[in-house]
């Protein structure tokens, strides 16, 4: 059994106040520079991204290992005293005993939530059988409750990413058995439009819903999503693609033309000490 320490009670506490009313955003930093600067804006908690870290490691988002994830998480844990929700993927083995083992695993690097999706990896197969995705999911609810640590676990349904011709019925579905399963939160990444985003909403009731905002939206703005009753908004890899997207373009840039106008739109070094230069020594 794990034992729940000040910090982590705490950050377990404050994460599961987030979710019990209204509507917050869940940014994801994707190494411990960005998990500070996060904070430093004022978010109240921060979840890991598998794809952006995996970016920072040159590695893809299904090359990722178990040991990889947990060495991170621990360290975006260790990095601001924000509660953190581990993006854990699939949990990086197929049978619920070893996702039990690996959601154990995850709860002792700190973290005040986690998710579990039912994505296999395997472009042939890409989900996990109804029944087998479900009983995933009790395992790593009594996992938790084993523990003795209350961390806040996120089911996902990944219809929309591995393109399922019908997401909304199979999310529908799904997620309702999750919730059911002890899911404390529950997680379509890919759902876009209002109407279906309002019907999981519901079916779910009163458990919390996630929402991935991943691009620009007008239907997915933090006031809508609330006014939807969306209670949690993550931004998945964007912020990393994001800060990938204006690296690529500047070198590139400096590649093509040899020279370096691209490097104006620069983050101000004073202004990057300034935040960052607290942390010194430790």
């Amino acid at each position: 059994m794990s034992t729940l320490n000040a910090t982590q009670a705490s950050a377990v506490g404050r994460f599961r106040t987030l979710h019990a009313s209204g509507c917050f955003v869940l940014p994801n930093p994707f190494d411990v520079g960005t998990a500070v600067y996060l904070q430093h804006l004022g978010f109240k908690a921060l979840a890991t991204t598998s794809a952006g870290f995996a970016f920072t490691r040159g590695l893809t988002d299904a090359g990722m290992t178990r040991d990889l994830m947990l060495q991170h998480v621990r360290e975006i844990v260790e990095a601001t005293p924000l509660p953190v929700n581990a993006d854990f993927q699939h949990g990086y083995v197929d049978e619920p005993e070893g996702v039990a083992e690996s959601v154990r695993m995850c709860v002792a690097t700190g973290v005040a939530g986690l998710s579990i999706e039912d994505s296999t990896g395997n472009d042939s197969s890409p989900l996990y059988e109804d029944t087998l995705a479900v009983e995933r999911i009790k395992a790593a609810r009594q996992a938790i409750d084993e523990s003795g640590v209350p961390v806040v676990l996120t089911a996902r349904c990944e219809v929309w990413l591995v393109g399922h011709p019908s997401p909304l019925k199979l999310a529908l579905e799904r997620l309702t058995a999750f919730a059911e399963a002890g899911a404390d939160c529950l997680y379509a990444p890919g759902v876009a439009k209002p109407d279906e985003i309002s019907a999981i909403v519901k079916a779910v009731a009163p458990k919390p819903v996630n929402v991935l905002v991943h691009r620009p939206d007008p239907n997915l703005t933090l006031a809508r999503l609330t006014e939807l009753g969306v209670r949690r908004i993550s931004v998945g890899s964007a912020l990393s693609r994001v800060a990938w997207g204006a690296f690529i373009n500047a070198a590139r840039s400096i590649a093509e033309t040899g020279e370096f106008d691209a490097l104006a739109v620069g983050a101000p070094f004073g202004d990057m000490n300034e935040v960052f230069g607290n942390r010194d020594g430790k």
